[in-house]
């Protein structure tokens, strides 16, 4: 079943339920308050009784002193109800309703009450209390509540009119009106359930159509289109999965075109220096070129740098596959870049290259592999001297602190050629070159940077590039602190 078919079953059957709940707990509730409504009326009626049996009773002093039967208290609440709709079996006139009439049976006092049935439900049943709430006229079955009002002489309560209550109604206007209270909800009921329908309905479309589309838009990045966006208006989480969907599309999209650029990169830079190489054995082979110590060294430098490239493959490999590891301890930077000053001062003078290291940060321990650490600057250092054609570079180190955690920022700028602001994104991509022509005498394998990048990842670190105050390249490095 689809999930727009099960959403809108819920959501009806749920609904359905809650209606059919609400009207029945609102039939009972008018019943009951009907009910209600009609013994207090009765009560109210009869409020003349008490008065009268109040003086009666301040007449004689007590009510053992009343000589009053059951057929004369009987007679003393059809007087009082005679007038009301309470009195029973009574005609009061043409197209009048029939009126209960309060009966005892004959002999009723010489009948024990305990374990009696009551009079048929449709008699009122009436007795006198005297303060203790023991009968002193009248009926009273254990079986059938009662609503007891007291009789007050001087303040003080002398004794109850204990009235039975009603647990339903046979007849009168008051059923009448709760039948027609019972069918207009119903009606309402019925008519809400339509509305409910329509809602669920409507609401269920709502809530899986952004889905369909997303699923929608998955099945296009199955098949390979990673140029599918989605446009959902929406403030919800779906529309947040739609941004998160458009993200990962774009991503895929990147990841794709890294991946062609990747492939057709290795593929050139393993078939120059192979082309090179066969060229050069097979026209020693046939005679056209001798095969002298200059030759073969010429050969053998391809030869190198196809070792170079494979050597810096599987690098790389072992670095995405977890198999490039690291022997982590507390190292002090001064002394790496001590040993880096001593490495390269030959070189750099050679080269003609001014080089000055900047040390601002205070006890600039980390957490690092120092060899790992040294062949990341040595990559980026080969970087300036063979390939930005540089005269100046400079090493600053300082302290920074980033969401309250301490770091160690070492920037390497040189004042070379530089890098254009569309590359330095790309600079640390698989084979990524800068120059069309793809000269391997000056930029290498093409995968020292990537290599930097997996050393700081390694290390918790980030390194991004940009462009240098000095004018040429720069490359930012940041390193937590121990």
């Amino acid at each position: 079943m689809k999930i727009h078919n099960k959403l809108f079953i819920a959501l009806f059957s749920f609904t359905f339920f809650m209606i059919v709940a609400v009207v029945l707990l609102m039939q009972w509730s008018i019943g009951q308050g009907m009910i209600n409504f009609v013994n207090a009326k009765e009560i109210k009626a009869l409020e003349p009784l008490t008065v009268s049996l109040a003086h009666q009773y301040e007449k004689s002093g007590s009510w053992s002193a009343l000589k009053i039967s059951d057929e004369r208290f009987l007679r003393l609440v059809e007087v009082q109800l005679r007038n009301s709709e309470f009195l029973p079996d009574m005609p009061m006139g043409p197209g009048d309703r029939m009126q209960r009439r309060p009966r005892f049976p004959p002999n009723d006092a010489e009948q024990p009450m305990q374990g009696r049935r009551p009079p048929p439900g449709r008699e009122a049943h009436y007795a006198l209390l005297d303060k203790q709430a023991k009968k002193v006229v009248g009926k009273q079955y254990p079986n059938l509540k009662y609503i007891q009002t007291p009789i007050k002489l001087n303040d003080e309560i002398i004794g109850y009119l204990a009235v039975s209550k009603r647990e339903n109604l046979a007849d009168g206007y008051e059923l009448d009106f709760l039948k027609q209270q019972t069918t207009y909800l119903w009606i309402i009921a019925f008519t809400v359930l339509l509305f409910t329908l329509l809602i669920a309905f409507l609401l269920a479309r709502h809530l899986v159509y952004p889905v369909k589309r997303i699923a929608s838009g998955m099945h296009q990045l199955k098949k390979g289109y990673y140029n599918t966006t989605l446009t959902l208006d929406r403030k919800d989480e779906l529309g947040q999965l739609s941004k998160d969907f458009n993200t990962l599309a774009l991503t895929l999209e990147q990841n794709e075109q890294v991946r062609k650029r990747w492939l057709a990169n290795i593929s050139h830079e393993l078939r120059t220096p192979i082309s090179i190489l066969l060229g050069e054995l097979e026209a020693m082979l046939l005679g056209i070129r001798e095969a002298n110590k200059q030759n073969i060294s010429s050969a053998n430098d391809e030869a190198l740098h196809l070792k170079r490239l494979i050597e810096d493959l599987h690098t790389l490999n072992s670095a995405e596959l977890g198999g490039m590891h690291y022997n982590m301890q507390p190292t002090n930077m001064s002394e790496i870049f001590e040993l880096i000053q001593q490495k390269y001062e030959v070189l750099f003078r050679q080269h003609k290259i001014v080089f000055c290291i900047v040390n601002m940060a205070n006890e600039p321990y980390i957490n690092a592999d120092k060899t790992r650490l040294l062949q990341l600057i040595d990559n980026l250092l080969m970087n300036a001297v063979h390939y930005a054609q540089c005269s100046e570079i400079s090493i600053n180190v300082q302290n920074i602190k980033v969401n309250e955690q301490d770091f160690i920022e070492i920037m390497i700028e040189d004042n070379g050629i530089g890098v254009n602001e569309e590359h330095l994104p790309h600079l640390f991509e698989y084979l990524y070159r800068v120059d069309s022509s793809r000269n391997r005498q000056q930029g290498g394998t093409g995968l020292g940077l990537s290599i930097c990048h997996h050393i700081i990842m390694g290390h918790n670190g980030e390194i991004k590039a940009q462009r240098s105050a000095l004018g040429g390249l720069g490359f930012v490095i940041k390193l937590p602190v121990v």
